[in-house]
């Protein structure tokens, strides 16, 4: 690597003072500087250099190098926040030997250009305030995001996916305080052995076009809100492979870094919203690789905290240390995920069973918790209409409720075929409705754990006229009329859901775990 090159060294000493801006008013500048870069905050202005450095993964030694990564940049994160981006600035050397932002003389280095946003509204400041809403409009705006992505060839980013395990084994290796041989190999292993199994299924996933030019870099330090809105921002722009990837990579960057600060019912409605927005049914056969992606996305957050931990001083080496370390154990617990499950709440309209599930979702392994297949977001999807549009009592008729179920036991399938945990959301009125996803998880190897949400029919008509905006189109009609149905033998837990949400999740879980 090359340090900052002394011809930088008064670029950025005019950067650093106020007077260059020409902000009116602007007193002070704020400096922030990475390895690779170096940004300055005054007013409302943002200007981002870059170091003249060289690293294996990228190279930004020479000026031309410099300017045509700051054009890199623009272009990759101008179409995920053009409310931040505005373009490329020269700083120029005029001839009066003055420098200049964006003046007339010669170049002599490039800045990123941006309009600033207010840095303590990045969600790494804001974990407290993320919330179901927040979360949902988060894996909407990723979704999109990836829905704009453009496909690249595959097999360049698979091959150096398998090589990043033998870099942290080298990186880890260097500190056997932090990290103990015994624990660093077992990682190692089992992270090889895991990348091995999902080769043929990256193939694929590449030739069905769901390997794309990514983000690259999609924590919550890269995500801020603006007029309350989620915006993505900093993608990578400095390697072509680093910011390719599988878009579950992509997202399991999100999840990780949820889950890691303790967000696990964020992540969960993060993945459910994700997967209902994209709705493809290769994006649940790809939850098999996410294990993978999520404990390789936390190795690298330790490389990067042991890199940061390099350049820092010694009042901050134990908690940039413990920060690396706590990285390092969640990389070993996703990579050995426990076996999945398959849940089924039944019950007639207005027990609950909808928010049973998502209240559930989160406590259910392997991280960051259950799918939710949920019956009447399926019957939406089957006739093409958003999930709070009403649909005809035609589409209630039976045939069209055989396609649902047949949709809910293939989805589940291929969840739990996959190694992820299920939660299943219907009436399951019929006892060939539960016989056959009985069948789905033996299919899968797992046993499906029944519960079947009862309450009285006051209770039920009050909670049906209460719901807006809800996928369910069941109304006090709907109710009334359930009560003449032969739901014949079950042989699922019943649960008493006439209580609060709380109280029938409590019961619920102590189920699930005798």
């Amino acid at each position: 690597m090359n340090e900052v090159s002394a011809s930088q060294d008064d670029v950025l000493a005019f950067l650093a003072d106020p007077n260059s801006y020409g902000e009116g008013g602007a007193t002070t500048v704020q400096r922030i500087d990475t390895h690779a870069a170096t940004v300055f905050l005054c007013g409302s202005r943002a200007l981002k250099t870059k170091r003249a450095v060289r690293f294996a993964f990228l190279d930004f030694s020479t000026l031309d190098k410099r300017k045509a990564a700051c054009e890199a940049e623009l272009a990759v994160n101008a179409p995920y926040a053009p409310e931040i981006y505005k373009g490329v600035v020269a700083i120029t050397r005029e001839r009066d030997g003055r420098l200049a932002i964006g003046g007339d003389g010669t170049p002599v280095e490039w800045a990123v250009d941006m309009h600033r946003f207010d840095e303590t509204r990045t969600l790494d400041h804001l974990t407290g305030a993320i919330d179901a809403a927040l979360a949902d409009s988060l894996a909407r705006v990723v979704a999109a995001a990836h829905a704009k992505a453009a496909p690249v060839e595959p097999a360049p980013w698979i091959t150096a996916l398998g090589s990043y395990i033998d870099e942290h084994v080298e990186v880890f290796s260097a500190h056997p305080e932090m990290f103990p041989a015994a624990a660093m190999a077992t990682l190692a292993r089992q992270s090889r052995d895991a990348y091995q199994r999902i080769v043929p299924l990256l193939a694929e996933r590449g030739r069905n076009g769901l390997v794309r030019r990514i983000h690259g870099d999609l924590h919550l330090g890269n995500i801020v809100l603006i007029d309350d809105k989620p915006v993505l921002f900093d993608a990578i722009e400095f390697s072509e492979i680093i910011a390719s990837g599988d878009v579950l990579y992509d997202l399991a960057f999100l999840l990780m870094d949820l889950v890691e600060r303790g967000l696990a019912e964020a992540a969960n409605i993060v993945l459910n919203r994700y997967l209902a927005e994209t709705r493809r049914v290769d994006d649940l056969d790809g939850l098999a690789a996410l294990p993978f992606f999520l404990s390789m996305r936390a190795a690298i957050r330790a490389k990067v905290a042991l890199a940061r931990m390099a350049r820092a001083g010694a009042n901050e080496q134990h908690a940039i240390a413990k920060t690396a370390a706590g990285y390092f154990a969640f990389a070993q617990r996703a990579i050995a995920p426990e076996k999945p499950k398959l849940i089924a709440i039944g019950g007639l309209s207005g027990t609950g069973k909808s928010q049973l599930a998502r209240a559930l979702a989160p406590h259910l392994a392997p991280m960051p918790g259950a799918v939710i297949v949920r019956s009447d977001v399926e019957r939406k999807a089957l006739f093409g209409v958003g999930e709070a549009e009403r649909l005809p009592a035609a589409a209630y008729a039976a045939d069209a409720t055989e396609r649902v179920y047949a949709a809910l036991y293939d989805k589940a399938g291929r969840i739990v075929g996959a190694g992820h945990s299920a939660i299943v959301d219907a009436v399951f009125a019929r006892p060939p409705e539960r016989a056959a996803l009985a069948a789905t998880a033996q299919s899968g190897g797992c046993r499906l754990q029944g519960l079947f949400l009862t309450a009285a029919l006051e209770t039920r008509l009050a909670r049906v006229g209460g719901r807006t905006r809800d996928a369910s189109d069941a109304g006090r009609e709907v109710a009334q009329a359930q009560e003449a149905y032969e739901l014949g033998q079950i042989d699922w837990i019943r649960i008493d859901a006439a209580g609060t949400p709380s109280d029938t999740l409590a019961h619920a879980r102590a189920t699930l775990l005798d």
